[in-house]
């Protein structure tokens, strides 16, 4: 099997499994007792937030566990616009945002919030200039992602999260599909909240991480116990914390040559596939883009069909959003980006990871052109497109 689903979910990696195995075995203790036995599932919880912490540049207290990067977005964006609500009702975000942002935001409009929502350009790009002229005086959160999980584009945050510092806003990112992609040191960017999750870099599914910087005042997401500092109560998910600390450490250790290597083979991807498949749009920025997502749409037939000739070779790949891949409904992202109905329809992600090689590429290279050839024979689309061809 080829594996190129990698924004969907990762592997867990073997050293990271063998870091979560005691805490569901012998290490059982509740990290919140005084006993020897919990000792070490709290400092299990410590080295791992510690870890992170020094990852992305932050202090361990800005870092706060979550069960993914769902509920550290739903968090941020609806505990900061209770908490700003005084000073306004107005949030703004893109609409290319993962649902858990546009879910999170359609939510508070239900509450009373008024949302903006800016549209990219063709390549998924959102203008700084954009975020500065929709500020308002009412205006108390902005939540751009960092990199975008269909398209693989890049947001500039760093000039944006400038712009929400000078004009007194505060800034959310969602960073899941950058850790360990791209270089965070949060303590020089103006980022007051970012989203992290461990299975999109070799963790666990089940456990994500919220940044929060110091001195931002956030109401707590899950009322109970004293865990997190107050912050979310419930006993923590001990093994899947240490997995994620596990899954950091080794990208400490190599994540930099992983990315390298990685980026060559999206380079392959996005060269080779226009070069052997005609009518296909490589969708995303060209350059600012994430280095594991190569993003096409090859026109004239559906996303749905090519999965299904891809699975019949073994390869895993998704059309759009793993997320929504399940629905018939076209990837949001792109039509926001401008593509109408029938281009997005056909849409293709292959998303790489450290275990990738070279070989699997050449082998989709070879497979995919047939899978199109064939699917183009019965689509009526592609039949209409040859006739005024030949026009």
């Amino acid at each position: 099997m080829i594996y190129l689903d990698h924004a969907a979910t990762t592997k867990v990696d073997p050293e990271v499994f063998a870091a979560m195995t005691p805490f569901l075995q012998d290490e059982y203790g509740n990290p919140s007792s005084w006993y020897k036995l919990a000792h070490s599932a709290a400092n299990a919880i410590n080295e791992a937030r510690e870890r992170l912490a020094e990852y992305v540049g932050a202090s361990p207290r800005e870092i706060y566990f979550t069960g993914c990067g769902t509920e550290s977005d739903n968090w941020a964006i609806k505990a900061a616009a209770r908490a700003k609500a005084d000073k306004g009702r107005h949030i703004i975000t893109s609409q290319i945002e993962h649902h858990a942002v546009l879910h999170s935001c359609q939510a508070l409009q239900q509450d009373g919030f008024e949302v903006t929502y800016l549209a990219p350009d063709k390549t998924g790009l959102i203008d700084p200039e954009q975020v500065a002229q929709a500020i308002r005086d009412d205006t108390i959160l902005v939540s751009i992602m960092h990199g975008n999980n269909e398209v693989g584009t890049v947001q500039p945050i760093e000039q944006i999260g400038a712009i929400c510092r000078e004009r007194g806003v505060l800034f959310h990112t969602d960073a899941v599909q950058t850790l360990g992609k791209l270089p965070l040191n949060l303590a020089d960017m103006p980022v007051d909240m970012a989203a992290f999750s461990a299975h999109k870099i070799h963790g666990p599914k089940g456990v994500g991480a919220m940044y929060l910087r110091r001195g931002v005042k956030l109401g707590s997401f899950m009322d109970g116990g004293g865990q997190e500092w107050g912050k979310r109560g419930g006993t923590e998910n001990v093994a899947g914390i240490a997995g994620l600390g596990k899954a950091i450490e080794l990208l400490q250790e190599h994540g930099e040559q992983d990315n390298e290597r990685i980026t060559a083979l999206r380079d392959k991807l996005l060269e080779g596939i226009p070069e052997r498949i005609p009518h296909v749009i490589i969708t995303g920025h060209r350059t600012q883009r994430l280095p594991h997502i190569a993003s096409f749409c090859i026109r004239y037939i559906e996303g749905e069909g090519i999965l299904l000739g891809l699975d019949e070779e073994d390869i895993c790949a998704s059309s759009g959003s793993a997320c929504t891949s399940g629905s018939l409904e076209a990837s949001h992202v792109l039509l926001a980006m401008g593509y109408p109905h029938e281009v997005a329809h056909g849409s293709l992600r292959l998303s790489l990871g450290r275990k990738n090689t070279e070989e699997e590429i050449d082998y989709v290279l070879e497979a995919l052109p047939g899978i199109v050839a064939r699917l183009r024979e019965i689509s009526p689309l592609w039949a209409d497109a040859k006739r005024e061809e030949e026009v």
